[in-house]
Order: C-alpha cells, then sequence, then structure tokens
C-alpha cells in the first residue's frame, strides 16, 4: 500500500510512498532468502556480546584483590582471562559483523535491482507527470542514503542493540537493584526517542520531496537553457531555483537542530542513571549486600551503556532518514508491480470476461490486433476512443494526424511500453528475446564503445553482426571512420554523435534485436532537413521484412507504407493506401496538401 502521491511545487504529480507497513512488509521480502545468513550472524553477535560481559566482572574482581590487600600474585588469573576475553570478542565481533554487512549489501542488491527493473518498467505518462527530477533523486539520494544506513548503521545498530539488553541482563545478575537504578535513565531515553521519531520521519520525507523539486528545477533549466535565454527568462528561472534550493536548506537546518536537541536530551539521561546506579552502589557496600568490586563492576556496566545506548539512539537519525529513503523506492517497485493477465487465458473452472482491460496477448503470428482500445492520462483527459486496428504479418502501416491526436500514445500502446485504459491488443510472440522494439525521436547514446552501445541490442553479436547491421542503415562509413571505429568511445564524454547518427545508432539496434513488430515514433523527427531523407532510408531498411508501426512525422513516410491510418481526437477517421485517401478528399487529403503545399515537390509513389 502506498501513500497517495503528494504534489510539490513544481506542480507534478511526484511518484507515490510506502506507508511504513507496506515498507517493513517489503523489507521481510527482501531479506527471506538470507534468513540463515541473519541468524548466524545475529548467533555470533549474541556470543561475542556475551563474552565481552565478562570484562566488567574482572575488573571487579582485581578491585576486590587490591583493596583486600591481597598477593600481587591473585592479579594474574584475573588479567590473563582479560587477554582472552578481548581476544574472542574481537574474532567473533569481526566475523559476525561481517555476516551482517554481507547481510545488508546483498538486500540493497536485491533492493537496487527490483527498483531499476520497476522503474523500467513504469507508464511513460506517469513518469512524465512526475517529472525527471522525482525519479532522479529517488536513484540516487534515497538509494544512497540507505545503502549508508545498510554499511554503517545496520551493524553498529544490531551490535548496540544486543549490548543493551544483555548488559541490563548482567546488571541483574549482579543485583537487581543494579538494574532498578539504570532504569531510571530509560524514561527519558524513551521520551527523547519518541519526540525525535514523531518530528523525524516527516521531516525527512518533506527534505526528500524538496530535494526532488530541487532536482526537477535543474533539470528543467538546464535543459531548457536556449528557451530560457531565448524569451530572457533567466532571471525568473534562476529565483525558482534559488527559492527551492533556500527550502531544502531550511529543511536541512530543521533537521541539524532536530538532531542536536535530541543529543542534549539524551546526555540528560546518562546523569541520571549513572547518578541512580553509583548512589545504589553507595547504599549497598555500606549495608554489606555487594562487595566494592561488585558495586564497581554495576557502575562499569552501566557506564558501557553509554555507547550503545547513544549509538541506538542516534542511528534512529540514520534509520528516519533511511526509512525516508526506502518507503520512497518501495513506492515506486509498488507502482510498476501491476499484475498482467496470463495470455487472455481465464483461471481454471472460471469463465473468461467479456471485455479484459489492460490485457495484451502474445501472438505466435506478426499480426497485430488492437481492439476496442481507449486511454485516459486522469479523469476527464481521454485521449484514445475505442480505437482498433490490425497489422497484416510483414504490412507497413503508416499513424498520421495533427498534435495531441493520440498517436503516439497508440504507439507505446502496440509497443507494449503503456497499458491501455480498457480494451486489448495482441501482438507478435515472435522467437527472438525482442520481439516487439520502440524507437522514438528521443534516442539515447549509452557511454561506452560503439560496439557495446550496439550489443545492448543483442549482447552475443559478433563484430561482423556489428557491421552488418550499421550496413543495413547506411551507418557504417561513418562508424568506421571515427576514431577507433567501432572501439571508439561515445555517449557521455565520448566522441559525440549528431542527432541523425544516434538514430541510425538506434535504428541498427533495431536490427540487431531483429523483432517481429517494430514501431516507430517520429523516430526521424531528430534530424534537420539534410539528414531526414538519410534517416527514411535509414529506417526503410531497419523495417524490411518486418511488421512495422510508423507514427509519420513526415508524410513522406506514409507514401512509402503499405497503408496509412488517420487518427483525429483519439478515433481513426481514415484507413488506406497513401494514393486512395490524397484522392479522397478527406481529412488525409487535407493534412497532405498541408505539408506538401510547403515544398517544391511533392513525391508520389
Amino acid at each position: 500500500m502506498t501513500t497517495p502521491s503528494p504534489t510539490a511545487d513544481t506542480g507534478a504529480e511526484l511518484l507515490p510512498i510506502a506507508t511504513p507497513a507496506r515498507t517493513r512488509a517489503a523489507l521481510r521480502t527482501l531479506i527471506r532468502p538470507d534468513r540463515g545468513l541473519a541468524l548466524t550472524g545475529i548467533g555470533i553477535l549474541v556470543a561475542a556480546t556475551a563474552v565481552g560481559l565478562l570484562v566488567q566482572p574482572l575488573l571487579g574482581r582485581i578491585v576486590d584483590i587490591v583493596a583486600d590487600g591481597r598477593p600481587a600474585g591473585d592479579l594474574t588469573l584475573p588479567v590473563v582471562l582479560l587477554v582472552a576475553v578481548a581476544v574472542v570478542q574481537g574474532l567473533t565481533t569481526t566475523l559476525g559483523l561481517t555476516r551482517i554487512a554481507r547481510l545488508g549489501e546483498t538486500v540493497l542488491a536485491r533492493l537496487r535491482e527490483r527498483f531499476v527493473e520497476r522503474a523500467l518498467n513504469l507508464p511513460a505518462d506517469r513518469l512524465e507527470r512526475a517529472g525527471a527530477g522525482d525519479l532522479t533523486a529517488r536513484v540516487t539520494g534515497d538509494v544512497a542514503r540507505v545503502a549508508e544506513a545498510v554499511r554503517s548503521a545496520l551493524p553498529e545498530m544490531a551490535r548496540s542493540v544486543l549490548a543493551i539488553l544483555l548488559t541490563l541482563g548482567a546488571l541483574a545478575l549482579l543485583d537487581v537493584r543494579f538494574l532498578l537504578a539504570a532504569l531510571l535513565a530509560v524514561p527519558v531515553q524513551l521520551l527523547t526517542a519518541r519526540w525525535y521519531v514523531r518530528r523525524a520521519l516527516t521531516l525527512y520525507a518533506d527534505q526528500r520531496v524538496a530535494n526532488g523539486a530541487q532536482q526537477q528545477q535543474l533539470l528543467e533549466t538546464i535543459g531548457g537553457a536556449v528557451t530560457v535565454r531565448g524569451h530572457r527568462l533567466e532571471e525568473q528561472h534562476t529565483e525558482r531555483s534559488a527559492g527551492r534550493s533556500r527550502k531544502a536548506v531550511d529543511l536541512t537546518m530543521r533537521s541539524v537542530n532536530l538532531v542536536l536537541g535530541f543529543y542534549g536530551r539524551l546526555h540528560i539521561a546518562e546523569y541520571i542513571g549513572l547518578a541512580a546506579v553509583l548512589i545504589a552502589g553507595f547504599w549497598l557496600v555500606r549495608d554489606g549486600a555487594v562487595s566494592i568490586g561488585t558495586a564497581t563492576a554495576a557502575a562499569l556496566y552501566f557506564h558501557s551503556l553509554f555507547g550503545p545506548v547513544n549509538a541506538a539512539l542516534v542511528l534512529l537519525d540514520d534509520a528516519q532518514s533511511a526509512a525516508a529513503g526506502l518507503a520512497r523506492l518501495v513506492g515506486v517497485t509498488d507502482l510498476a508491480e501491476q499484475p498482467e493477465p496470463a495470455a487472455g487465458k481465464p483461471e481454471a473452472g472460471k469463465a473468461a470476461p467479456a471485455s479484459v482491460p489492460r490485457q495484451r496477448i502474445a501472438s505466435p503470428e506478426a499480426a497485430v490486433t488492437v481492439h476496442a482500445v481507449s486511454h485516459a492520462y486522469g479523469p476527464g483527459r481521454p485521449v484514445l476512443h475505442e480505437v482498433s486496428l490490425t497489422l497484416e504479418p510483414g504490412e507497413h502501416v503508416a499513424l498520421v494526424g495533427t498534435s495531441g491526436a493520440g498517436k503516439s500514445t497508440l504507439a507505446r500502446i502496440v509497443a507494449g511500453v503503456q497499458q491501455p485504459t480498457s480494451g486489448t491488443v495482441t501482438a507478435p510472440a515472435g522467437t527472438g528475446e525482442h520481439p516487439v522494439v520502440l524507437v522514438t525521436q528521443e534516442v539515447h547514446v549509452f557511454t561506452g564503445t560503439l560496439a557495446e552501445d550496439l550489443r545492448l541490442a543483442r549482447p552475443d553479436a559478433t563484430d561482423a553482426d556489428l557491421r552488418t547491421a550499421l550496413s543495413t542503415v547506411h551507418a557504417l562509413d561513418w562508424a568506421e571512420a571515427l576514431p577507433d571505429g567501432l572501439a571508439t568511445v561515445v555517449g557521455e564524454g565520448g566522441h559525440r554523435l549528431d542527432p541523425a547518427r544516434a538514430q541510425q545508432l538506434a535504428l541498427a539496434r533495431l536490427v540487431l534485436a531483429d523483432p517481429a513488430l517494430a514501431v516507430l515514433d517520429e523516430a526521424t523527427a531528430e534530424a534537420g532537413s539534410a539528414g531526414a531523407r538519410v534517416l527514411e532510408r535509414s529506417a526503410e531498411a531497419a523495417l524490411a521484412g518486418r511488421t512495422a508501426l510508423v507514427v509519420a512525422h513526415r508524410l513522406t513516410q506514409a507514401v512509402a507504407a503499405d497503408r496509412v491510418v488517420v487518427l483525429e481526437a483519439g478515433r481513426v477517421v481514415e484507413s488506406g493506401p497513401h494514393d486512395e485517401l490524397r484522392d479522397a478528399d478527406g481529412p488525409y487529403a487535407a493534412l497532405w496538401r498541408a505539408w506538401s503545399g510547403s515544398r517544391t515537390a511533392a513525391p508520389h509513389p
């Protein structure tokens, strides 16, 4: 279960945050595969802590020997035992903490993998509503905070809690009145913890939201720098960035003040408890109930609690911060964890429903059938209305229409990237790992060599396969002309590829993936006029021999298609070959006249 998505002052609908109960359940699920490692680590730490508790009685024994004026030789045994205790405790503590650390790293790796897997499967429209800043803040800041807690706070917290429990038990064994005296500090510590926790969780969650809003503003300002300068909006964007930065700083300072108040209250508890144990020791020694050495051991026991108690309570700071980050990560994994019907097959003993929404059915054929698909990005925001469409095996269909007609939404639904609100899509099952591949106008060049970037589509591809794919999309000449050929580093910090070449790289990946169905969503739109013709030839070559749905940015792509489908306001209004629709004087003819009228020569088949 997740809490409703908060809305930052950017206006974005942020991704949801899991409730504490859901976060704990997710954590148990993550730990469950390594229960044996957890139990072994805790067991070894219990043994290490128990051995360490022998130090105080041995020191008390030494005090009694000295107080009674016994021979110096009597000190040999307790001193030797002290050394043995130190060695055994050191070895067992190291072994236990190592196992707890390994558990933490394993769970953290599992959490990261699940988060990345779920984040990649989030609906595109949901990410667009949230903005890139929120997801970026979670995948960087929140993961880093949880990682820090796992590597440092978790082992220390485990050791501290065990030390507290066993030390209190040791105080009771010395004399239960020592335990009662020590417990006078507990009410102050509990009130301090409660005071802190009630404020910290909300504060850290607000801090994460503010950091996400700050990153979103910076991304928007930097990404749109040209537009910002063109409209003379530098001052406004600077003020927005400064305002969101001030909010993040204010929340950080509030957290600092909260921690300072937390420490101050803990010191008061220490003074109360130590004073109580010393007074109890004075009265018990005076009455002959215990020896000086026993009273000394009790005082040392309580003093040894300073470190574990303070560590455990102080680690609440890390724990609350990590819990806030973990809740944000679990919120993303839960959002993407949407069960889908199994290939349209009803459960045993149950009839299949008449209409199954959000269904995607795998077909052994390369045909694609869209049946009564509707989609809305929110209440009152319908984009598609009962769209039905069939692509025959090997057919190339161009999807055209004015801006906002729903072309990209339909393309994403056919590609399986977006789930429809209702209706069904029958897509090809294919024989390879990628039965459907979507190529959009926003292409990312991954950091690494050109060969590594291409092998994202087919890891086992040979260099010959890579060259064949590049040659297919007419990109081999420029690829081999790079400084190091296929070994040239591209992407961030590497050799820069212009938009046309980056798009050819994406089309080469499509060729390597060899899907049964290819969906191109304005895949040639990023290129300028000079590169448009080259990209259209590349796209035509990449689509050869496979079923294709092409969102046509330029109507030359519609001319080359087997069939043209026209969308208006989320509905199919025309469908047929280019020549037929052009001569029908309908919506497509109007689009064709508007598009070709600004060109000196309109291409015809």
